[in-house]
């Protein structure tokens, strides 16, 4: 009788989920942003809780739609990019520089994270704002494509609310 009540081994979380290094090893997600000055999300991703961030960066830019611009030729990459200390690397730097765009990453043990904030928190108040749904406050989809599909529902729910008002 015991043997029926017992749940098969299986899946437990989805794929792209993996322990969150802050959080006593639960398992988890990470949703990376590329936004511009705004807040208008550019580019959204998602990968485990222990994947570092660096590894995200690369796809994020990737990503990053064509912008049409009023004369010329539409843009397709940002112009200037801002990032914390987690993407302090000579690889990365040279892979921006070598696709034209000036990046303003902190460096590790040099600088201060104080003068970044000045840039950093229009990411944060983005990020906020994908947490105020509640369908992202927890994951509750196994595939990570359906995770990421709400992930972009609340993305464009954002730029429709930030470009009508």
């Amino acid at each position: 009788m015991r043997d029926r009540l017992r749940q098969r081994p299986g899946p437990q979380r989805g794929q792209l989920t993996g322990p969150n290094p802050t959080d006593r090893g639960k398992k988890g997600s990470k949703i990376h942003l590329i936004v511009d000055r705004r807040g208008l999300p550019l580019s959204i991703g998602i990968s485990a809780a222990n994947l570092h961030d660096s590894q995200a960066l690369i796809p994020l830019v990737r990503g990053i739609p064509p912008i049409r611009s009023r004369r010329g030729p539409r843009r397709r990459r940002p112009g200037k990019l801002h990032g914390d200390k987690g993407y302090d690397y000579r690889h990365l730097r040279r892979w921006l520089a070598s696709r034209g765009i000036r990046h303003r990453l902190a460096r590790k043990g040099i600088e201060s994270s104080q003068r970044l904030g000045r840039h950093r928190w229009v990411v944060e108040r983005t990020v906020s704002w994908l947490s105020g749904c509640r369908r992202l406050h927890r994951r509750y989809e196994r595939k990570p494509e359906h995770f990421l599909a709400f992930t972009a529902i609340a993305a464009t729910l954002i730029c429709h609310r930030r470009l009508t008002n």
